[in-house]
């Protein structure tokens, strides 16, 4: 049970820090004029596969909710698996 219970802390921080990478890279979206630096391209790239999906089901609009609903589903996910 112990074992268990390390190993759903340990999804529970890669899935935190994962959300913190999202609203990192939805701010850097927001205030960078050059978004062809290395690090916002790499965020990108890990990001890109969680926020996708969730475009492609929300309706289009002005400002690109995919971050907030992804931070939330990821926050839902922590809390069924601790």
């Amino acid at each position: 049970m112990r074992i268990a219970s390390s190993f759903a802390g340990v999804i529970a921080a890669l899935l935190d820090l994962y959300s913190l990478l999202i609203i990192i890279r939805a701010l850097m979206s927001w205030f960078m004029q050059d978004q062809s630096s290395g690090i916002y391209r790499w965020l990108v790239k890990i990001t890109e596969p969680v926020l996708s999906p969730i475009r492609k089901v929300l309706p289009r609009m002005r400002v690109d909710l995919s971050p907030v609903v992804a931070v939330i589903l990821i926050g839902i996910v922590i809390r069924i698996i601790k």
